[in-house]
This record gives structure tokens, C-alpha cells and sequence, in this order.
């Protein structure tokens, strides 16, 4: 169910075109370039991958939302008239034709938006900003690393076989101004995203710049992050990446809303 939306505005089943949405909240964005900023999130339900430290559980392996309309939306985000930034996050968004219709009417009321996505979807759509977060190896589900009470069953090696799709990378990179943000938990997953970073130079027909690759610390918890920020701050030194932060577990811990 949305949280800090209109409860009028919510229903249990969907009519063509509606979004199904987890989260609708005001916070600041916590990652990226765009980090410290007073931002709207919309968080939709729904996701083509199954990486074990999703960060969005309710989205994912237990999917949970409601129905808004884009209009309904849309009224919800202008009532935070403080926020000139909407994040439109998942899940993966762009699993929703819808979206395309809420960027299009984000963008004509003057909101700049980001995008968060495992880069595996294409759509075209007013973008400001596309957070591109390719999943490696090290997301895949297993036996012994899924989430409580879940069976990753047919995910291990439906995600392993659909968490890349050079293509959708090489896409958004060339369309939208992208920042390729990796989630890192040790030495191993830069040397494959550096392999990453570079297949996407040689295809793309615009340059990839280091300043925008973003290398992430995995934790969803205060205490999660604390062991490994050190280690990815002094990896993204060394390969010449931006490290980037997760503001709003440093701030709130893994509190929803936030």
C-alpha cells in the first residue's frame, strides 16, 4: 500500500493504464549524483529480477501495491510543493508502459525526473536523469542468501540469464544523460563492472565517462553499510569511479517512507 498518499486515490484493482505503486513519498534523494535533494518518490511494484539484497522486498519477491491513476499520481506529487524532483524508482518502473504517460506529464509541469533501473528495459520518455543499475553476479539469488522465508526456485538462473542486456545498457546511455551506478559488495564486482562499463564504450556511440560510473556500497541497514563503505570508498579511489553514498540508510536506517 502507498505511503503518505491520499487514501482516496488508491484502489485494489487497476483499469487500463493505471500504475501499481508501493511507495509515494517526499524524502531526499539518498544516491547518486543527485544526492541531498528534497525529492518525491514514486516506487512502483513489480520486477523482471530477484537480486537477493533488494532493498525493496515489497516490490520484488513479495510484490505489494495499490492502483493509482497517472492523474491520481500526479496530484499526489503536487502536493509536495516543495519538491521540484521526482524519482520514479521500483521495482522497475519501466516494466510499465504507464510510466512513459507519468514522465510525459511530470516533464510538461516543469518536475525534473529521475529514472531508477536495472537497465534491462528501454522505453523513450522525457528522462532528466536515468540511474542505470546493471546487476552483477554477485545479485543472484541463491539457496542460502534469499531473502527470509523465500524459495528463489526458477530465479537463480532466470536473473543470472536476464540481469544484462547490453542492448537496453547501450540505449539509455546513448538517449538520456545516465549515471551507471553499481551496488558493490568487494573487489570482484568492480573488476566485472569495469568489464561492463567498457563493452558499453565500445558499443554505445557516446563516451562513458569514469565521473559517471558510481560504485555503491550493498547494505540496507546502518550497520550493513558501516563494513563495507571503507572498502568501496578506497575501490572507487583506485579505479577513478564516484563513490556514492545511501544518505537515507545513514539517516533513517532501513525505515520505510525514506
Amino acid at each position: 500500500m502507498p505511503v503518505n498518499a491520499d487514501r482516496t486515490t488508491l484502489r485494489e484493482s487497476a483499469d487500463e493504464g493505471d500504475l501499481p505503486v508501493n511507495e509515494l513519498f517526499y524524502s531526499l534523494q539518498g544516491e547518486g549524483k543527485l544526492a541531498g535533494v528534497p525529492s518525491v518518490f514514486v516506487r512502483t511494484s513489480g520486477c523482471n529480477l530477484r537480486c537477493w539484497f533488494c532493498d525493496s522486498y515489497h516490490t520484488s519477491w513479495e510484490p505489494t501495491h495499490a492502483w493509482m491513476t497517472v492523474d491520481d499520481v500526479v496530484g499526489e506529487v503536487e502536493r509536495h510543493d516543495r519538491a521540484q524532483h521526482v524519482v520514479l524508482t521500483g521495482g522497475e518502473p519501466l516494466l510499465h508502459e504507464s510510466s512513459v504517460e507519468l514522465l510525459e506529464r511530470l516533464s510538461a509541469a516543469g518536475y525534473h525526473t529521475t529514472v531508477e533501473t536495472n537497465g534491462t528495459i528501454y522505453r523513450e520518455a522525457p528522462v532528466d536523469l536515468a540511474s542505470v543499475s546493471p546487476k552483477l553476479a554477485s545479485s543472484t539469488p541463491t539457496a542460502a542468501n534469499a531473502p527470509e522465508g523465500t524459495d528463489p526456485g526458477v530465479w537463480t538462473d532466470r536473473h543470472d540469464e536476464k540481469r544484462i542486456d547490453l542492448d537496453a545498457l547501450v540505449r539509455l546511455v546513448e538517449t538520456y544523460e545516465t549515471q551507471v551506478k553499481f551496488v558493490v559488495t568487494g573487489r570482484e564486482d568492480v573488476e566485472e563492472a569495469t568489464d561492463l562499463v567498457e563493452a558499453v564504450r565500445e558499443h554505445a556511440s557516446v563516451a562513458v565517462p569514469d565521473a559517471d560510473v558510481l560504485l555503491m556500497p550493498e547494505g540496507t541497514t546502518r550497520e550493513a553499510l558501516a563494513e563495507r563503505r571503507h572498502l568501496v570508498a578506497d575501490l572507487a579511489t583506485e579505479y577513478g569511479y564516484r563513490y556514492t553514498p545511501r544518505l537515507h540508510v545513514d539517516l533513517w536506517d532501513d525505515a520505510p517512507g525514506t
